[in-house]
């Protein structure tokens, strides 16, 4: 399972998303648009979205920390 979160250092829903992961031993990729430009461009175009945290999972595109989406995408047992 491949797992990205596209961040910023000032977003307090990717830190829970992130422990999250943890949590949940996840490994991910964690994206910081705020010094990546050329990703935040890709995170826009994947995502429509300007806001944090945009996660890709699999190539399914969750916006915001919405965990029950992430328990679905991710296969947890909750």
């Amino acid at each position: 399972m491949k797992v990205k979160i596209y961040t910023t250092i000032s977003c307090v829903f990717c830190k829970k998303a992130k422990e999250f992961f943890k949590e949940h031993n996840i490994d991910y990729k964690e994206i910081d648009v705020g010094k990546d430009a050329k990703a935040a461009r890709d995170m826009i175009e994947k995502s429509g979205q300007m806001g944090v945290p945009v996660i890709e999972i699999d190539g399914e595109i969750i916006i915001g920390f919405d965990k029950p989406a992430l328990i679905k995408a991710l296969k947890i047992n909750a």
